[in-house]
């Protein structure tokens, strides 16, 4: 395209662009340039879409795992006096009119040995009343088979227990049928601590999706705890939900007002610091390490970049004879480089989010292609594999990788630059 006399092309205007693009569409002679920039396409569309992928997938890790440890936990504890005390009710009462605080629930908690008709266990008791079993849905919302009808009625609220899934299925069990369940903290005598024992029926079995506690917990009414355990009238802790476990730094000091003298408040960051902790450093030299992946799938840009300066030697000549000055020689190539930079940029965004997006569907499939069970529950805690986008971390990646590519691009390109006219053209 002409310009008019006198003016001057604007930098990455049409002609620098018409040029970059017929560089890229090498021709059969010029078939190296083109394989070299087609794996350059490949491994940078693969770096990406792996990065996404993995860490979309250690944040779905995170936030599920987070999810069902704060969804069946407490966000904060209080123990000592208030306890025992005898004005309990009034405590909790105080407690669940503090500002961000959802459910206040007194439990009583002791570990048993569970006899099944062929097998036994151990397991968690969890002692609550029936209210706050229905107030926790990760619970009440996911009962697979039987009911939470009747649980808590009767004489010290009754003899209908819950069961987790995996350990249900670990004794044999289904709702109606009945087991016992033994504990070594009984009533103590002149002889010592006697065993206490007790038959239970099952009303249902729940799952919420997390194996640890599918395998483990048990569900009985609160009283008829206090009574297996002989706590007689106290409980082992005062669990506390907040609307945002998040905040609890914030809602901690007015949970111990609320709680008074004598009261000890911890939060879900101290019980499980280790364990998140953990999973953050994890998260970030995950991070680290891939985007030094993508570094190297950008750097082959540079050989492809390269030999396509090498080929067109005398075509810069001309483009400079004709007056192209180093600026549009260095963004002609630029361009020529960034382009498959940028493709495979786009390229990996796009199959990481789709695979992220049908992650459940992918798992499926191979393990019915493989027939092995590729996210075992047992060691993962969960029973699929998690994605979660963020895509403020998409948008990291995207740029990261952007950014590589243009660097690459740039040595290669101030070299074009650089050639000098006379000596490109002497032997043509």
């Amino acid at each position: 395209m002409t310009q008019p006399a006198g003016s001057v092309a604007p930098p990455f205007g049409l002609w620098e662009r018409a040029v970059a693009a017929r560089y890229l569409r090498a021709k059969r002679k010029h078939g190296g340039v083109a394989l070299i920039s087609l794996i350059s396409f490949i491994g940078i569309t693969l770096a990406v879409m792996v990065l996404i992928v993995v860490m979309s997938v250690m944040n779905g890790f995170r936030t599920e795992l987070l999810d069902r440890i704060l969804g069946f936990n407490g966000h904060a504890y209080v123990t000592g006096a208030p306890l025992s005390s005898p004005d309990r009710t009034a405590i909790v009462t105080r407690l669940r009119a503090v500002p961000g605080v959802k459910q206040v629930i007194p439990v009583v908690e002791g570990q048993a040995m569970v006899l099944g008709p062929n097998q036994i266990a151990g397991a968690i008791v969890r002692g609550v009343t029936p209210a706050d079993l229905k107030a926790t849905t990760i619970v009440s919302g996911n009962i697979k088979s039987g009911s939470r009808d009747g649980f808590g009625q009767g004489d010290y609220g009754g003899d209908l227990i819950l069961l987790g899934d995996r350990l249900a299925a670990s004794l044999g069990v289904a709702p109606g049928d009945s087991v016992t369940l033994i504990s070594p903290a009984g009533s103590s005598t002149a002889f010592g601590t006697s065993v206490t024992q007790k038959d239970y029926t099952i009303g249902g079995i729940f799952s919420v999706g997390m194996s640890e506690y599918d395998q483990a917990f048990i569900y009985m009414p609160l009283a008829q705890a206090q009574l297996f355990f002989g706590r007689d009238n106290s409980v082992d802790a005062i669990e506390i939900m907040l609307d945002d476990p998040d905040a609890v730094e914030d809602i901690k000091p007015l949970l111990i007002g609320a709680a008074g003298p004598g009261s000890a408040v911890t939060d879900w960051t101290q019980k499980n610091q280790s364990f998140f902790e953990a999973l953050q450093v994890e998260r970030a030299a995950m991070r680290l390490i891939l985007m030094f992946i993508v570094a190297i799938a950008a750097m082959n840009i540079i050989s492809g970049l390269v030999m396509l300066v090498k080929n067109k030697g005398r075509d810069i000549g001309i483009l400079r004879t004709m007056g192209a000055g180093q600026g549009a020689i260095m963004r002609i190539f630029f361009m020529s480089g960034a382009a498959v930079g940028v493709a495979g940029t786009f390229a990996g965004l796009l199959l990481g989010v789709v695979i992220c997006s049908n992650i459940e569907a992918i798992q499926k499939a191979v393990e019915w292609v493989t027939g092995a069970n590729v996210f075992n529950a047992d060691i993962y805690f969960l029973t699929h594999v998690p994605a979660k986008i963020e895509w403020r971390e998409v948008g990291i990646i995207t740029g990261w990788s952007l950014f590589m590519s243009f660097i690459a691009t740039l040595p290669p390109a101030w070299r074009a630059s650089r050639i000098d006219p006379v000596e490109a053209l002497r032997y043509e």
